[in-house]
């Protein structure tokens, strides 16, 4: 009998410690959560400073985010929402159901940034990846007076596919229509995400993936292997800004705010460059990783303002769909 009793008083121990542990949920896409992604290591860098239960909740690739958070409202089950970009901030700040992040970090972005509701925590430049004994295209139209094969990722769905429509918004305005036109025939296909795309560039089914110029350090500096290189794009190639947000309607506030604040320390950041492989918004005391020096640097940086993307989001959405469509 007493040892019944004492069995039910620990498993009644137990369980209060369980439920006394605070728990962060952070919606995010599927690569950050991988094994070879960031998440692990956050989650154990995090969870020891916190004394909490940090919790991943994959959803697809950066875009289909928002869509998972305007479907779900104020009833998600997430705090945190990481892995947004700047293309998509105007649209999920409308929502109302971010709320201001009361944060001033040190930030070492190459543009200026200041939103009171997201906060960077990475940014790199799209590019099109390919072999080095590849001669590359100079610019969009040259990709499209070639033969080439590209395969890039859906505008939809993946924030890459996004900034790509972005990218050729910036760079030509009104003709972007007609360059999606003359690059349908070199797209080989579109997939629902990066994963994919960049699978699919691996295994030889196509000469250039839309990702960035920070791709070849993993081969690098993971698989000691310099064969990798990005385009240069002399139009200039379109940045991406990866931001984090609170949740409004989030039942742990405080512990949320810690987590962006972890995600911008020094700890958190030397991580990103060899995980998400993208350059962190800050940059840790102990400076970028070896490799990365190698890496082309864009001569020209394109970047719309939030508001412009989304004002432009649709109509080049529909550029890209009649183009591709034909």
């Amino acid at each position: 009998m007493k040892s019944l009793k004492f069995a039910a008083g620990l498993a009644f121990f137990a369980t209060s410690v369980a439920a006394e542990t605070p728990v962060l949920n952070v919606l995010t896409y599927d690569s950050f959560v991988s094994e070879w992604g960031p998440g692990p290591a956050i989650e154990k860098g995090f969870e020891t400073e916190c004394g909490c239960d940090l919790r991943f909740i994959p959803a697809g690739d950066g875009a289909a985010l928002l869509a998972r958070v305007q479907l779900e409202g104020a009833r998600s089950e997430a705090d945190v929402v990481l892995g947004l970009d700047t293309n998509l901030t105007a649209a999920a700040r409308e929502t109302g159901l971010f709320s201001p992040h009361g944060q001033t970090p040190k930030l070492d972005l190459p543009v200026a940034f200041d939103d009171a509701d997201f906060l960077p925590y990475d940014w790199g430049w799209f590019a099109f990846v390919h072999n080095r004994t590849l001669e590359a295209p100079k610019n969009f139209r040259d990709l499209a007076a070639s033969d080439l094969k590209i395969v890039i990722q859906d505008p939809r769905s993946s924030t890459p596919g996004l900034g790509l429509l972005m990218w050729v918004k910036a760079a030509y305005g009104d003709e972007a229509a007609q360059v999606w036109k003359d690059l349908a025939d070199n797209i080989v296909t579109v997939t629902p995400g990066w994963s994919e795309a960049y699978g699919m560039f691996l295994e030889g089914e196509a000469d250039m993936v839309l990702s960035y110029t920070t791709s070849p350090a993993y081969h690098l500096i993971a698989e000691q292997d310099d064969s990798k290189t990005a385009a240069v794009f002399d139009e200039g190639n379109y940045m991406q800004v990866e931001v984090m947000g609170k949740l409004a309607a989030t039942d742990q506030p405080e512990l949320a705010d810690r987590f962006l604040a972890y995600m911008l320390s020094d700890a958190a950041q030397a991580v990103l460059p060899t995980t998400n492989w993208m350059y962190p918004a800050h940059v840790p005391a102990e400076g970028l990783p070896k490799g990365f020096e190698t890496l082309v640097q864009p001569t020209k940086s394109l970047l719309l303002g939030a508001d412009e993307a989304e004002a432009l989001r649709a109509p080049a959405l529909e550029e890209w769909r009649v183009a591709l469509a034909r």
